[in-house]
């Protein structure tokens, strides 16, 4: 899986399917033994994959659902597959918008969908109109947006449990915005640039923020910044970025996210969450 993470970390896992398209992943997905874990990823940010790897199948949505077109006046149709900023400088041709907060998000809208990523103030469900899912036995259906509870980086089902569908795309809804240019992403990207460690191998922002504070504000206050395990360390430019210098192991990163929350909640009695996500079987080699 380190092919298929922006960390460049994890194990193999044990079936690995690119699907051609969603009739593809239908029938790949009946032919799976009955409990047998799946697991999607886009661009494989905001993962963590062990050292012993993913037991089940992964499928990958990256250049697969990627289909991006306009429906009507404000809405737009997008596959799971798209890169958020492909979806962000779409819009802003169509003078559509808010849109340029897409362009923040390292990943594919899949993964901005299962934990309503944001950046730059945006947040993905905000424009939800509804959503296409296929569920474990590859049967499809559209639902409202309205079948989901959502809060700050976090989604669930009201109606029904989102471990056992995933999403192909969504139907989005935005403003007119004819004023709205490539420069406002630039612009965007240009801060982020500067103050994110983007030329380095990371998962995006580690741990989301507490309640009325930044994660980043707390572990710089820690005295973390430059603090390495292996070849992990907490990035000097951004504290809530932990890199790979090009030698760590999956083990070491997680050992350094450990590392920061023990800190953290010692020094200031808060625990932090872990924004990305962590998979996989720990390596007994």
């Amino acid at each position: 899986m380190s092919k298929h993470t922006s960390w460049h970390v994890g194990g193999p896992v044990d079936l690995f399917f690119s699907p051609l398209d969603a009739t593809d992943v239908s029938g790949f997905l009946q032919s799976l033994e009955p409990g047998t874990p799946v697991m999607w990823i886009g661009l494989g940010s905001n993962l963590l994959v062990r050292d012993g790897g993913i037991r089940g199948a992964v499928i990958e949505t990256h250049g697969i659902f990627d289909e991006l077109e306009r429906r009507g006046d404000h809405e737009v149709w997008c596959g799971s597959g798209v890169a958020c900023a492909k979806l962000a400088k779409q819009c802003v041709k169509w003078g559509l918008g808010p849109a340029e907060f897409f362009a923040g998000i390292p990943g594919t809208l899949g993964g901005a969908l299962a934990m309503n990523a944001g950046a730059f103030g945006g947040e993905t469900w905000n424009h939800v109109v509804a959503v296409a899912v296929i569920d474990r036995n590859g049967v499809r259906r559209e639902r409202p947006a309205a079948d989901y509870q959502i809060g700050y980086r976090h989604v669930s089902g009201q109606s029904h449990d989102v471990g056992d569908e995933w999403f192909l795309g969504a139907l989005l809804r935005f403003e007119a915005r004819p004023g709205v240019s490539n420069d406002d992403i630039r612009a965007l990207l240009a801060k982020r640039k500067a103050t994110q460690p983007i030329q380095e191998w990371s998962c995006g922002s580690v741990f989301t923020n507490p309640p009325g504070n930044h994660a980043a504000r707390l572990i710089e206050a820690c005295g973390l910044k430059g603090f390495r395990i292996g070849g992990a360390r907490v990035s000097e430019m951004h504290a809530n970025f932990i890199v790979n210098d090009g030698t760590a192991s999956a083990a070491d990163i997680e050992q350094l996210i450990r590392h920061v929350q023990q800190t953290v909640e010692q020094k200031h009695g808060v625990r932090l969450n872990t924004e990305v996500r962590i998979v996989g079987e720990v390596s007994h080699g």
